[in-house]
């Protein structure tokens, strides 16, 4: 499996009006393939709307992406709202669970954006997959983990979803009082940041 993630830009003041025109071209390509998610930001880089999309392969995305771009009502309307558009592929960590499949998992979610060293990913996925059997994931779910595979390189994401900021400014000092947590990769850090994100109404997240 591979995520598409695309990161949009979009001119101040205009998010509500993009997810509105996301939502209504949304049952027309969500006939091919489900979204994994749909938010935009409230910290960090503002006026950002991130959706990912899970497919099979890349393959799977070149069909799928031509047999909707037949939909009259896809792409949505409002290309003139747009400032930037980025696409990266990602590949979900074997413990990784699935996005999407209408679950909500929470009313704010973090995304955080690691960058590492070349050649350490290897040693990143499995320090992560034991980290995470170490106590953390009692303390609140993993929305997803996965790592880039076309776009910037070395790049590790890891998305966590909360009840709200003051929950995980809680579940994040209970974290550090864990002896496997963080996972044990700061050798490897080249760059860190993070963005708090709102799932859209019409995201299966939301």
């Amino acid at each position: 499996m591979i995520y598409e993630m695309r990161t949009y830009t979009l001119k101040p003041g205009s998010v509500a009006q993009w997810e509105a025109n996301f939502a209504a071209g949304l049952p027309s390509r969500t006939k091919y393939s489900e979204l994994g998610g749909l938010w935009h930001t409230e910290i960090g880089p503002l006026n950002q709307v991130v959706h990912i999309w899970p497919y099979e392969d890349l393959q799977q995305r070149t069909e799928i992406r031509a047999k909707a771009s037949q939909e009259p009502d896809w792409p949505p309307k409002g290309g003139e709202l747009l400032l930037n558009m980025e696409s990266e592929i990602f590949i979900p960590a074997p413990f990784s669970p699935k996005l999407g499949g209408g679950q909500k998992l929470g009313n704010i979610y973090e995304m955080r954006i690691y960058q590492y060293q070349v050649g350490s990913m290897p040693t990143v996925l499995e320090r992560w997959g034991e980290a995470l059997k170490g106590g953390r994931l009692e303390l609140s779910p993993i929305a997803a983990c996965m790592y880039s595979d076309i776009g910037d390189l070395n790049v590790w994401i890891h998305i966590w979803p909360y009840k709200d900021l003051a929950e995980r400014a809680r579940i994040r000092a209970e974290s550090q009082k864990l002896d496997t947590w963080p996972p044990k990769t700061r050798e490897f850090l080249v760059a860190q940041q993070t963005k708090i994100l709102l799932p859209a109404d019409c995201s299966p997240m939301a």
